[in-house]
């Protein structure tokens, strides 16, 4: 695909140009690159605190739940190694409850409840229970740290259109997709936006190669978002979309990068949010449906987050 060589071109996106050496998107839909890295050990690679504060919710709490029943299995099976006769106070008498009694009891020291019907009286398993009532605190404090930085680690809260839609607009087209903040008293100001656009370009040696461009908008500020806001690329003299359809987009391999930076009152810090449109999430000859209304009593405004999504399909119309 060939481009007005006068646009101007962004070279500060971080990203190359080489088209044969990219796979698939560059940014996913929830802002995480695209990206594996190889070359150096997982150890070296993994970030523990990082990793643990990004997982989504359920990965996380699932992982603190195997955890705390693996380390007790672990410990459970040490009691077990060293001999029940060094713990005090069993009443089981078949395999299965003795087993059930040595994990329970390492719950116990574990979370330091120590109820007291089973206690340790021999020397390894005293050594044993002292480590495991260390370890114990310790990993709670850890959790409680990961926790607490989970609930007080700043974001946007926003959901993003699943597609961009091309539009009519001003006697032409426009690029649009529209996002929304979606907790309740949660309303970032000095909200900011920037929108990028990769694509491959053919070379006069037949070549192809990523090019990127900054998208003009019609709006690239807000000075509050407690609403949605519909963002508009116009697709006009200086766009390098210009004269596009859907098969130029594919034939390019478009995608679209979204950045949004605001400032949070609720944190007193700003945040930002990352998403991205390819050309298979771009949808032509459609438009958005209103996604408000006035309610009842005529006193409040209604954003319905159902209707993100909702347009109307032009085509169907002609």
């Amino acid at each position: 695909m060939k481009i007005d060589p006068k646009l101007k071109t962004n070279n500060d996106t971080g990203f190359g140009t080489n088209a044969a050496n990219y796979g698939g998107r560059f940014i996913n839909r929830d802002g995480t690159f695209n990206l594996r890295k190889e070359g150096v050990s997982l150890v070296n690679r993994l970030s523990i605190f990082h990793f643990m504060l990004t997982l989504p919710r359920w990965k996380f709490i699932a992982l603190l739940v195997l955890s705390y029943f693996a380390i007790n299995l672990l410990y459970c099976s040490v009691y077990l190694l060293i001999g029940l006769d060094q713990l005090q106070g069993l009443i089981a008498t078949t395999p299965w409850g003795k087993f059930k009694e040595a994990f329970f009891f390492s719950t116990e020291t574990f979370t330091t409840v120590g109820y007291g019907r089973v206690n340790p009286v021999g020397g390894w398993a005293n050594l044993v229970a002292a480590i495991e009532s260390m370890s114990g605190f310790l990993s709670f404090a850890l959790a409680t740290g990961l926790i607490f930085g989970r609930f007080a680690r700043p974001r946007a809260y926003l959901l993003f259109s699943d597609f961009a839609l091309v539009s009519p607009y001003k006697g032409g087209k426009a690029l649009m997709f529209r996002f929304a903040p979606y907790k309740d008293n949660h309303t970032l100001t000095d909200v900011q936006i920037r929108v990028n656009i990769g694509l491959k370009v053919l070379q006069d040696d037949l070549s192809e190669e990523y090019r990127y461009y900054d998208l003009n908008l019609e709006r690239s500020k807000v000075e509050s978002l407690p609403m949605n806001w519909t963002v508009v690329h116009p697709m006009d003299e200086t766009s390098p979309l210009k004269d596009f359809g859907y098969k130029d987009m594919a034939a390019a391999d478009v995608e679209i990068y979204v950045l949004i930076r605001g400032f949070d009152d609720v944190y007193s810090n700003f945040v930002q949010q990352r998403t991205s449109y390819t050309y298979q999430e771009i949808k032509f000859n459609g438009k958005f449906v209103p996604m408000y209304r006035e309610s009842e009593d005529g006193k409040t405004t209604i954003l319905e987050l159902h209707k993100l999504n909702e347009y109307t399909d032009l085509a169907d119309r002609s």
